[in-house]
């Protein structure tokens, strides 16, 4: 896996630290109950992901090629998913604007797990 990633990876795991520590007491008080809530959604998603790109990192039989695929689809979902609900939640941009983002977001984890998946289960190894 490029190195490249694992750097955008370890910062955006250590961005959600950040931003799950502002929602929970300096933004907790200028947010809505439903805001927090889909804060820590999108926190939860991010983190997830950030961990599933490394851990597939650590897969020996993944090629680099499909670590790197993986990841794309990782990342760009964290971006679109998580980067949509934080827009709307914290920066308060109308979602109307932006609602397919966030489902897109989802259709990107669904994909990259997917694809993992096949290429796991057509490894040799």
């Amino acid at each position: 896996m490029k190195k490249g990633i694992l750097a955008i990876t370890t910062f955006l795991g250590g961005l959600a630290v950040v931003i799950g520590a502002l929602a929970a007491h300096a933004l907790k008080s200028k947010l809505s109950a439903h805001d927090l809530d889909n804060v820590h959604t999108a926190v939860l998603y991010q983190m997830m992901h950030v961990l599933a790109i490394l851990g597939m990192a650590a897969i020996p039989f993944l090629s680099a090629k499909d670590k790197n695929r993986i990841a794309g689809l990782f990342l760009t979902g964290i971006l679109f998913f998580s980067g949509s609900i934080y827009l709307i939640s914290i920066f308060g941009v109308n979602a109307g604007s932006i609602w397919f983002i966030t489902p897109l977001g989802g259709l990107l984890f669904i994909t990259g797990w997917f694809y993992a998946f096949w290429k796991i289960f057509r490894s040799k190894n």
